[in-house]
């Protein structure tokens, strides 16, 4: 990878982005390399979670237009690029958690909001900046942010792409953690080891179920969540956690 860091360690998979001197905007490189970064992670059952970070200080400024391979493309491939990414990160089975310092704005905002779980540093500041460069919201933001803080909320972001603190995205549901920079690592560390050890069946059924939730009736949600109860119950897994329920220990996962 030219523009990422990959890391795997005890079933999380950290990747960070790594275009420092340009507050990591993503180059068309990037958002290729993230498409394949992801995709390739939802085929390895050994990676458990998915960490999504940036490097030197910033998170993600959004696309670098001034990339001369942007600049080269014809704007539908560059914005397949994009999809492919936005679309790679939505699909992953596992949970994902974004580690968010400083700048998340633009496309770089929804890849921070397209995760699973956002934990951001005081430091933080998350826009959807778009209409403020004469664009419309991409990288999944239209369809994320109704169902994040509602549709009303979600159009004064876009409409004047404002910038957020950290506590002010946390009070409106858009980050679930705000600490201190010097504990950021250990938090995001924690919850991933957390979720890394946890039942992978069940984790990635009930993921899927709550994406899918706007979209089914009532009905149709009990019997997905008794369909996916009954591959837990027969599952190695389910075994495994009944048994270390009755012999007061940790249970052991290994996603079969």
């Amino acid at each position: 990878m030219d523009t990422l860091i990959t890391e795997r360690s005890g079933g999380v998979l950290t990747v960070t982005l790594n275009r420092p001197e340009r507050l990591n905007a993503a180059s068309l490189r990037m958002w290729r390399e993230l498409a394949e970064v992801f995709t390739e992670a939802r085929h390895r059952p050994e990676d458990r979670v998915v960490v999504v970070a940036g490097a030197g200080g910033a998170f993600c400024a959004g696309a670098d237009l001034t990339d001369s391979e942007i600049a080269a493309a014809h704007p539908l491939v560059y914005l397949r690029a994009v999809d492919d990414a936005a679309l790679a990160l939505h699909r992953l089975p596992q949970p994902s958690i974004a580690k968010v310092d400083g700048v998340a704005v633009g496309a770089g905002c929804n890849l921070a909001f397209g995760c699973d779980l956002v934990v951001a540093s005081g430091e933080s500041r998350f826009s959807e900046i778009f209409s403020r460069r004469g664009l419309s919201v991409d990288f999944g933001g239209t369809w994320l942010l109704p169902r994040r803080v509602g549709l009303h909320k979600a159009k004064e972001l876009a409409f004047f792409g404002e910038i957020l603190s950290a506590p002010e995205a946390a009070e409106l549901g858009l980050v679930n953690r705000v600490v201190a920079r010097d504990e950021l690592d250990e938090f995001v560390g924690d919850w991933a080891r957390r979720l890394a050890a946890g039942p992978p069946l069940a984790l990635s059924a009930t993921k899927s179920m709550l994406d899918d939730s706007f979209s089914l009736g009532f009905a149709d949600a009990l019997e997905r969540e008794a369909a996916s109860q009954v591959v837990n119950l027969t599952s190695e897994d389910g075994r495994e956690a009944i048994s270390a329920f009755l012999e007061k220990r940790e249970p052991i996962f290994k996603g079969r």
